[in-house]
C-alpha cells in the first residue's frame, strides 16, 4: 500500500485544482439558477432562446475543443523535448481562443442590433452573465497560454492546459443548456 494520498496523485498543481473546482462551482450555481428560473417561464425562455445563433455556438464548441487538444499536445511535445511544436501548439490554441471571442463578440453585436439586452427577458440576463463570464475566462486563458508558450517549462504548460481544459469544460456545459435545451 502506498503512502501517497489522492491529492499527491493529482496531475498538475494543487492550487490550480482549487481554482478549477471553485470556478466549476460558480458556473454550476449559475446553471442551476438558470434552470430554476427557466422552470417558471419555459415558453418565454424557448422564445428568447430562438434568437441565439446556434450555428456559431456549435462552431465555437469545435474551436474550443480543438484548442484544448492542442494544449494537451503541447504538454506531450514539450515532455518529448519538441519545444518548437509545443510552443506552436500553445500559440495556435491561444489563437483559437481569440477566434472564439471574435465569434462571441459578433453574437453580442447581433443581439445589440436587435435591441436585445439583459433587461429584455430573464433568459438574456443569464445568457449575458454566463457567456460573458465564460468569455472573460477565455480571455484570461488566452493570456495564460501565451505566457506558458513563452515560459515553456512542462509544469507551466501543464498548469496552463489545466486552466484551458476547465474553460473547455465550462463551455461544454453552457452550450447545450443555453443554446440547445428546449
Amino acid at each position: 500500500m502506498s503512502d501517497a494520498s489522492l491529492i499527491d496523485e493529482l496531475p498538475g498543481e494543487l492550487l490550480m485544482w482549487v481554482l478549477i473546482i471553485s470556478e466549476l462551482l460558480v458556473f454550476g450555481a449559475g446553471l442551476i439558477a438558470f434552470m430554476g428560473v427557466r422552470l417558471t417561464d419555459p415558453v418565454g425562455f424557448a422564445e428568447a432562446q430562438s434568437h441565439l445563433y446556434r450555428t456559431g455556438a456549435a462552431f465555437n464548441t469545435a474551436v474550443l475543443v480543438t484548442s484544448g487538444y492542442l494544449a494537451a499536445q503541447a504538454l506531450h511535445w514539450r515532455r518529448a523535448a519538441e519545444r518548437f511544436k509545443a510552443r506552436f501548439a500553445l500559440v495556435f490554441a491561444a489563437a483559437l481562443g481569440v477566434v472564439f471571442l471574435v465569434i462571441k463578440g459578433a453574437e453580442y453585436a447581433g443581439k445589440a442590433e436587435q435591441g436585445i439586452t439583459y433587461e429584455t427577458h430573464p433568459f438574456f440576463l443569464f445568457y449575458y452573465l454566463l457567456t460573458g463570464f465564460h468569455a472573460a475566462h477565455v480571455l484570461a486563458g488566452v493570456g495564460l497560454l501565451l505566457l506558458v508558450a513563452w515560459r515553456d517549462d512542462p509544469r507551466n504548460i501543464e498548469a496552463g492546459a489545466q486552466f484551458w481544459h476547465m474553460v473547455d469544460l465550462v463551455w461544454i456545459m453552457l452550450f447545450p443548456v443555453i443554446y440547445l435545451l428546449g
